[in-house]
């Protein structure tokens, strides 16, 4: 035993008497402390830890319950009676299996106020979001984050552009919002006590709905679809920095690869010329540089400007093949199994929680009025679908309809003038806003004005620095002028459209549609396939002389660019019943030879057209299936032939290209050997998609230095094709280089910086493809979705198809829907959304779709009687209040 053992201690010694304390410890002195008793903290820890993990867990499941709660009382009511202020007469609202609303109303008033009721049903926040999305009121309810987003958006002057645009509205027009604002309203109201979750987080609640916030809604889709302006602000860099036959290689307009509908059939399996350099259509290349003040040298920091305001404006700007675009097609009875046209339209676009589009079937029984498609939440009627006779689709054309203008300016007592193309000088208008910060202070900002002709211009130079970021006087008056800004080009003429019962009375109807500007594809019982440019394109210079578009900013008193109006509706490019029996169009050059008014510079790249073509061509008994695989299809001519390149530069380059030959001469067996099908498996796939995302730095670092990376352009890809394919030397860095060790190269960096395995067999597609798209609300935290204990979003999921495949796929980004109309069995229509109708995570309708359309299935849309009696196991009817 231990002298110093705590128990020998207490003991006497065994040599001493009881009245000896020789043996025991000294008396501690006066003046020293007596030591404390063991610390408390380690018991008070070892009680209060537990508690802490018992509160915490009773504040979880408590969240939880009362997200449930929430969720829960916001569900919809889809059976029985409800009461409806606003209309006249009761309607039915049958909904099938995957809560698709089939409306039956006894007049077109109540059928409106029906649609906006049950549509707010699902997608209330949606809604909210969008028309302040638009108005540039995000950071009111989401914080700081969100004050770029609206400093843009408010600089832009999109409420102010719906506030005239109601002014003008075409008096039918008008009375149908204000019937779609009534039903929405009375579904606000109904909902004010069980608001949806998102309401609810953020502590908020929805004003009431306007007729403007329905054209705020489209002039959402009218930005994403037209908003191009920051390429031309990105081309003029470029243009400084760049000698003029190295800027054509970038720039292509139109190629040998294009389609356009009204083109007669050709034998796509031979071989077309090559014309470099020169697009087919000279009507569109007039690449002339107008007259503008000298522009100076960009700085770093105007480039770092543009760039985040491409990243602002388009949040796809990272994935250079996710503009926004689409497939369509018609085919004529004499391709299909039924004898009748077959219509098929997947649109492409950002991916969104909820999705974009909302399914519905509407129906007057007193005037034979009967459509089914997707709407737009918050716009009434179907935007794309069918009626009893004819069936309609778009791809975007993606016309230029914006000029920017550099405004000649001079200082007044009052503030500024600028200078009108007739010479007069008129003021500077001022226009204030605040921004609303949640948790943080107001901003103030003022935007800036100027007029040409009717419409107003803001000047959009305050969203860029100024090149001496310490002058700010230094700075150019760049002003937008857009179509959305002459208030005649803002309408939703859907109640005509969707009234149609021929293709003539649906080209009609669209003559009244003013954007954007879209490639309508259409067909009717009678079997006639129609194609049809919709919306309206801005003529500059004159009607009898149009002038040439400019790629870059232009002088905002050049007479050339004063627009004359728009191109006349019946000279847009139209065809009717092709000799072939095919039309398709995939956002590529659609203007034929010798077309005389230019529409666009900046085409899609042709890839998805070209494919989509030579398809149809061979296509005999086409039936729905046909057209979803084709809507699936992931075969990439570029790729495949891009790869085969790559495999012939890595066998013929130096030997000391790679510090790893191995791996690289395996990335060669395994390019020339693939199919080009961008499977999620494939690891050609990945190795041909990594050495394209390398090459482009080795090519444009070394000439533009930081400007590289704010090149941007539809045909980008063709671009980066023509020049792996036709290796011109004066790309090439240095003399003595080679293009196959320059491609080599490519590879062998590619596969260094994705950390490709040594065994490339296993690098697959799909690990660095996915899709992953959130909700913007429940993915603010982690914590969010484990409290809901629901998905809250779709991924991440490996995914298939890139920027030139059919199936156009990006990270967030890809086909919005899939519809088919059979014009011999409307009840073999086929409709297919990314999640599903509800924005509610605890519906049943919230995620229901999405494994279809991941998988590339898709679901009937039963249109008859018949059908939707036995498909309808919801039955909800509106009744007047």
């Amino acid at each position: 035993m231990s002298v110093n053992d705590p128990e020998h201690s207490r003991q006497l010694h065994p040599h001493t008497s009881p009245d000896d304390l020789s043996g025991l410890p000294e008396p501690l002195p006066d003046n020293q402390d007596v030591p404390e008793t063991p610390p408390r903290l380690p018991r008070i820890l070892a009680i209060a830890f537990p508690a802490v993990i018992v509160l915490l867990a009773l504040a979880f499941f408590g969240a939880r319950l009362w997200a449930h709660h929430v969720m829960k009382a916001s569900l919809p009511q889809i059976d029985g009676t409800l009461s409806v202020p606003g209309l006249s007469a009761p309607v039915t609202v049958q909904r099938d299996a995957h809560g698709v609303p089939h409306i039956g109303a006894a007049s077109f008033d109540d059928l409106v106020v029906a649609q906006a009721y049950v549509t707010t049903q699902d997608r209330l926040w949606q809604m909210d979001t969008l028309r302040r999305h638009a108005t540039g009121e995000l950071a009111e309810v989401l914080g700081s984050n969100l004050v770029a987003h609206d400093r843009s958006q408010r600089t832009l002057q999109l409420g102010p552009t719906a506030d005239r645009a109601v002014a003008s509205l075409a008096p039918d027009q008008l009375h149908w919002l204000q019937l779609y604002a009534r039903g929405v309203n009375a579904s606000i109201a109904e909902q004010q006590s069980h608001l949806p979750l998102e309401f609810r987080l953020l502590r908020y609640t929805p004003a009431p709905w306007r007729p403007r916030d329905s054209i705020l809604v489209g002039l959402v889709m009218f930005q994403d679809l037209t908003n191009t302006f920051p390429t031309k602000l990105s081309r003029e860099v470029i243009s400084t920095r760049l000698p003029p036959a190295l800027l054509a290689d970038l720039y292509p307009v139109g190629s040998w690869r294009d389609h356009p509908p009204s083109k007669l059939p050709t034998d796509l399996t031979t071989p077309q010329p090559e014309i470099p350099n020169v697009p087919l259509d000279e009507s569109q290349s007039r690449l002339t540089r107008p007259e503008t003040p000298p522009t100076p040298p960009a700085t770093s920091a105007e480039v770092a400007g543009i760039l985040k305001l491409q990243q602002t404006l388009n949040p796809q700007f990272a994935c250079q093949s996710c503009r926004a675009g689409s497939n369509n097609w018609a085919l004529s009875g004499a391709h299909t199994a039924s004898g009748k046209p077959l219509l098929s339209n997947d649109m492409h676009l950002s991916f969104s929680v909820p999705g974009i589009w909302y399914e519905s079937d509407l129906a007057v029984s007193s005037a034979s009025f009967h459509v089914a498609g997707v709407a737009l939440p918050g716009t009434p009627f179907i935007i794309v679908g069918h009626n009893d006779h004819v069936a309609w689709g778009f791809t975007n054309l993606g016309a230029d309809v914006q000029d920017v203008y550099v405004e000649h300016t001079r200082p007044t007592s009052t503030g500024a003038d600028f200078q009108s193309p007739d010479g007069t000088w008129r003021p500077i208008q001022r226009i204030h806003e605040i921004i609303h910060v949640r948790r943080g202070k107001d901003i103030k900002l003022e935007v800036l004005a100027t007029q040409h002709g009717s419409a107003t211009t803001p000047i959009i130079s305050a969203l860029l620095p100024a090149p001496n970021a310490t002058n700010a006087t230094d700075r150019r008056a760049l002003s937008l002028r857009w179509t959305i800004y002459d208030p005649g080009s803002v309408s939703l003429p859907f109640y005509a459209i969707n009234a149609a019962t021929d293709g003539t009375a649906l080209r009609n109807a669209f003559s009244l549609y003013g954007g954007p500007a879209q490639n309508l594809v259409y067909a009717d019982d009678q079997g006639h396939i129609g194609y049809h440019v919709v919306g309206r394109i801005p003529l500059r210079g004159s009607v009898m002389t149009p002038s040439p578009l400019s790629p870059v900013p232009v002088s905002g008193i050049d007479p050339a660019y004063i627009w004359a109006g728009y191109i006349p509706y019946d000279q847009l490019p139209q065809v009717l019943d092709p000799p072939g029996g095919i039309l398709a169009t995939a956002n590529a050059r659609i203007t034929p030879d010798g077309y005389p008014f230019p529409i666009t510079l900046d085409w899609a790249d042709p890839y998805r057209n070209e494919r989509i073509w030579r398809v149809l061509s061979g296509a005999h008994n086409f039936n729905p299936a046909d057209s979803l695989a084709l809507e699936t299809d992931i075969y990439s001519d570029p790729d495949h032939a891009i790869a085969q390149r790559l495999a012939y530069a890595i066998d013929h380059a130096d030997p000391h290209t790679s510090a790893n030959p191995r791996r690289l001469h395996q990335a060669a067996d395994l390019l020339r050997s693939w199919d080009g099908r961008v499977d999620a498996n494939s690891p050609a796939a990945t190795i041909t998609d990594a050495a394209r995302t390398t090459l482009w730095p080795m090519l444009l670092l070394p000439r533009l230095g930081d400007a590289w990376q704010i090149y941007s352009w539809g045909e980008r890809a063709y671009a980066e094709e023509q020049l792996i394919m036709h290796n011109p030397a004066r790309w090439l860095p240095g003399k003595g280089d080679t293009w196959d060790n320059l491609l080599a190269a490519a590879v062998d960096k590619a596969l260094g910086a994705a950390n490709a395995p040594n065994d490339l067999r296993k690098w697959q597609y799909g690990q660095a493809h996915v899709l992953d798209v959130q909700h913007p609300v429940f993915a603010l935290s982690p914590l969010i979705p484990r409290i809901l204990g629901l998905p809250t979003g779709t991924g991440p999921h490996p995914e298939s198809g890139d920027g030139t495949t059919v199936k156009q796929m990006g990270h967030t980004f890809g086909p919005s829907e899939r519809f088919t109309a059979d014009l011999a069995n409307p009840d073999n229509t086929t409709l297919n959304i990314v999640l599903g109708q509800s924005g509610n995570p605890l519906s049943p309708w919230f995620l229901d779709q999405f494994q279809a359309w991941f998988q590339g299935t898709t679901f009937p849309l039963p249109f008859t009687t018949a059908s939707l009696d036995t498909t309808h196991p919801h039955t909800l009817t509106l009744t007047p209040r």
